[in-house]
């Protein structure tokens, strides 16, 4: 599984590019709207990178153990 990532880049003239990694779907704008929160920023341009489409795929285990009496 791929570590969740936000890869930021702070140019010299204040701008603020960001850009997620490892996060699946619209998951990723969770990210980015909590940057823009912290940042005090607002989007003005965006793109969605191929993981937007991709689906998050989880897969759970379950194990079952049965004791049996004598």
């Amino acid at each position: 599984m791929e570590d969740k990532q936000i890869k930021i880049k702070i140019t010299e003239d204040g701008n603020i590019f960001a850009e997620t990694v490892g996060i699946k779907g619209k998951e990723c704008l969770q990210y980015i709207e909590l940057l823009e929160e912290l940042l005090d920023a607002e989007s003005i341009d965006s793109k969605f990178t191929q993981e937007y489409y991709e689906a998050d795929i989880q897969t759970i285990y379950q194990n079952k153990q049965i004791l049996k009496g004598e």
